[in-house]
């Protein structure tokens, strides 16, 4: 979540009609959040049709998040130095046309290439639309209404997506849930020159060397990760592509305390508070990842239920995130983030550790609502009091640089976690017993995966008991503006 009630950058124009600009800026929001969630409801008829194996499945999802993240920062810098809507357009056409081309995959490979670009576009357009937010919308009461619809859509369309993914899978095709962002981002494309005015630019300098190695890094360690589920720890390329992820991290480090205009300034990780809130906004993704993923095909291939009510069943925790968006910030002046961040790692913890019960016996109300139930309010109330840790304690001039941070941390958590539990999910269903029925095998691959996700949510749980109270800045911040949520 960022904040912000800043007046407009000097030199910038208002938009000649505000409202028509924040609708097409919201819809973009909308677009992004929507595609981050209805993927998973097809995943199950994706692996049939393309042929993805297991582990390999996963590439699906880490393919667009480590590629968004690993550009977040470069897409945030380009927008600085080439103009925030001219990036934001870019942006958005790569990420429909490369929505167009993965609606026509023929195989895995095509599909793996357009989530990438999906990714790059993504990376391009994300870190302009909250900045044109509130460079639209100058005067400070309906800067504030336009940051709480922004939050509102974003926390909405977790919903929307799981829902509408089931819809389309289920009355169409899984081609469905790539083609229905080419209308979206036609007119998006189309509306935003003639409706969004283009702040005044900022001097900024490219790190390209920072940014390609950032991206390879993680992308090394994720494929090293992914392939030895497959292929199994002493496999030659798993080693190589593990040391070189390693190396081109460690350069990465180097390149950032060196440069004069880093991506990801090392100093914001010098507050120890700062550096906890971080690291949970990281280990925290990990540990959801692996729920999303597996659950929506248990629930398809085990329970047999419909593409469409499978995204009903994860309504009970849309409900408690977007429950705890609301509720969040009235608790914060009042208690602070620690015993708000503490509270709600432990809600995520015991979800877990329920869902590591779950056998091919298992019915949905029995054994997944109510785990779901706590690790939707238990994420609302975990990762929100992170943003005000961090953002109360950074100048104002270096917001955008922290907030940048935090959106990589998440991408990088997200696509890094699936890729270590899909190797975990591999290793336990690598030698299955004579005779093991295939869900059988999946649901023991499954509870693995779970037990992992379960011992790096009770991390998070480590980390928030280190936090100090900060009554006070939670009281400041939240007092500014609504909070949030930017994926």
């Amino acid at each position: 979540m960022t904040r912000s009630t800043l007046p407009a950058p000097p030199g910038t124009r208002a938009a000649p009609r505000p409202g028509l600009a924040l609708a097409v800026l919201l819809t973009c929001q909308l677009m992004f959040i929507l595609d981050a969630t209805v993927m998973n409801v097809a995943l199950p008829r994706i692996r049939t049709d393309l042929g993805f194996s297991q582990p390999g499945l996963s590439w699906v999802m880490s393919s667009y998040t480590l590629v968004f993240g690993g550009l977040l920062l470069l897409g945030g810098r380009a927008g600085d130095l080439l103009g925030r809507r001219r990036m934001f357009v870019i942006g958005v056409t790569v990420f429909t046309a490369a929505s167009f081309a993965g609606g026509f995959a023929n195989s895995a490979e095509f599909l793996i290439i357009a989530r990438v670009a999906q990714g790059a576009g993504a990376a391009m357009a994300g870190p302009s639309t909250l900045a044109l937010v509130t460079t639209t919308v100058s005067e400070p009461s309906a800067r504030i209404r336009a940051l709480a619809l922004f939050s509102a859509m974003s926390s909405g369309g977790f919903a929307i997506g799981l829902i509408l993914g089931g819809l389309l899978t289920e009355w169409f095709s899984w081609r469905a849930v790539l083609f229905i962002n080419v209308p979206f981002g036609v007119v998006i494309a189309l509306l935003a020159p003639r409706f969004v005015r283009e702040p005044a630019r900022v001097s900024a300098r490219l790190d390209l060397p920072g940014a390609v190695t950032a991206t390879f890094g993680v992308a090394a360690l994720v494929y090293g990760f992914i392939r030895a589920g497959d292929a199994g720890w002493g496999d030659t390329l798993v080693s190589l592509s593990l040391g070189a992820g390693v190396v081109l991290i460690a350069a990465f480090l180097l390149i950032e305390r060196r440069t004069a205009q880093p991506l990801m300034p090392l100093h914001l990780f010098t507050d120890r508070d700062r550096i906890a809130a971080y690291a949970n906004f990281f280990l925290g993704p990990m540990a959801m990842m692996s729920m999303f993923f597996y659950l929506t095909q248990f629930l398809q291939l085990v329970l047999k239920l419909a593409p469409l009510t499978t995204g009903f069943a994860f309504l009970p925790m849309a409900a408690g995130i977007f429950g705890m968006s609301r509720t969040v910030p009235r608790l914060l002046p009042r208690f602070g983030p620690k015993p708000l961040a503490i509270t709600g790692s432990a809600l995520m913890v015991t979800g877990l550790v329920l869902l590591t019960q779950v056998d091919t016996s298992s019915s949905y109300f029995g054994s997944l609502f109510a785990p779901l139930l706590l690790m939707g309010f238990g994420g609302g109330m975990a990762f929100s009091p992170l943003n005000v840790v961090i953002m109360s304690t950074v100048p104002s001039g270096e917001a955008g640089a922290a907030g940048g941070a935090l959106q990589t941390m998440q991408q990088a958590g997200s696509a890094l976690g699936l890729a270590v539990l899909a190797t975990v999910f591999g290793s336990a269903t690598r030698d299955p017993a004579p005779g093991a029925a295939p869900n059988d095998v999946f649901v023991t691959g499954m509870t693995h995966a779970y037990v992992v996700s379960a011992i790096v949510a009770t991390g998070t749980l480590l980390v928030a008991l280190t936090f100090r109270a900060r009554r006070r800045e939670a009281a400041a911040v939240t007092a500014s503006a609504p909070p949030v949520l930017v994926e």
